[in-house]
C-alpha cells in the first residue's frame, strides 16, 4: 500500500512538473535551448537536477522545487537580457569565439587554447562537408563549441555545376603527419613510402617531422603542411 503511495505521488509529480518545466522552457527561448553557451548550459544541468530529485525523490517537498524552477527561468532571462545590453557581462559569462584555421593551416596555439583536438576539428570540418583543410579560408570555432567556416573563393563562389563539369570523383584529404607522428599505413594505400614523403616535405622547406603539426594527403598526391608554429600567419581578432 505505501509503495503505491509513492508510485501515484511520483506520477502526480510527472504530471505537475514537466507542463512547468516545458513553460519555463519556452520563457527562456528558443536560444538557450538550441545554442547552449555556457551559462545556459548550467542553467539546463541545473533545471534537470532540481526536477529529477523532485520526481526520484518522494521526501523532496512539490512547491520547493516549482519555486526552483521559476527562479531558475527568472534569472536566465534576467542574465540573457544583461548580456544582450552589456557586451563586457556577454563575454565574461561566455567563450569567445576562436580562429582554428586561417589560410588552410591549423593553428596549433588556438586549438590547445581551447583544448580541441585535430581530430574534433577534421570532425567538424566532415559535418560541413569540408574534406580538405586547403579548401579552408578560415575556420571558427564558436562560442557555443560549434564551428563556422569561410571557404576560399575558388571553393565558395563558382561551382562544377554552375561551370556545366562534371567531375567523376572528389578528392578527399586524408592525414598522414599529426604533431610530428608519420603514418605509414595511409602512405601505403597510396602507395608511397617515407621517402616520398621526407622529399616533399623538403621542397616545401620543412626538414623536421617534429616542425609538422598536421600533413595531409589527396588522391592526386598533393601535400598540405600545417606547421606547429605558423609565425607568418596574421590572425585577424574576432570578438563577440
Amino acid at each position: 500500500m505505501e509503495s503505491l503511495k509513492e508510485i501515484l505521488l511520483v506520477l502526480g509529480r510527472i504530471v505537475t512538473i514537466l507542463p512547468l518545466l516545458l513553460l519555463i522552457a519556452i520563457y527562456m527561448g528558443k536560444r538557450a535551448i538550441g545554442q547552449l553557451p555556457v551559462f545556459d548550459f548550467l542553467i539546463i544541468v541545473t533545471l534537470g537536477s532540481v526536477v529529477g530529485a523532485d520526481i526520484a525523490d518522494p521526501n523532496v517537498h512539490h512547491l520547493p522545487t516549482a519555486v526552483a524552477i521559476v527562479a531558475i527561468g527568472f534569472l536566465q532571462r534576467i542574465v540573457a537580457n544583461w548580456k544582450i545590453s552589456n557586451r563586457t557581462i556577454g563575454r565574461l559569462l561566455t567563450f569567445e569565439p576562436t580562429i582554428v584555421i586561417q589560410h588552410g593551416k591549423f593553428l596549433n596555439k588556438n586549438l590547445k587554447k581551447i583544448r580541441y583536438s585535430i581530430d574534433n576539428i577534421l570532425q567538424m570540418l566532415r559535418e560541413k562537408d569540408v574534406f580538405d583543410i586547403k579548401e579552408v579560408e578560415t575556420a571558427i570555432v564558436e562560442a557555443n563549441g560549434s564551428i563556422s567556416v569561410l571557404k576560399i573563393p575558388q571553393k565558395n563562389t563558382v561551382t562544377l555545376e554552375d561551370m556545366k563539369i562534371n567531375r567523376s570523383t572528389s578528392s578527399i584529404a586524408v592525414p598522414v603527419i599529426i604533431e610530428g607522428t608519420v603514418y605509414p599505413d595511409i602512405l601505403e594505400d597510396f602507395n608511397l613510402d617515407q621517402q616520398w614523403l621526407l622529399e616533399h616535405l623538403a621542397i616545401q622547406g620543412v626538414h623536421n617531422l617534429k616542425d609538422v603539426f598536421f600533413a595531409s594527403i589527396n588522391g592526386n598526391h598533393e601535400l598540405h603542411i600545417s606547421l606547429i608554429n605558423e609565425e607568418s600567419i596574421k590572425v585577424p581578432t574576432i570578438n563577440h
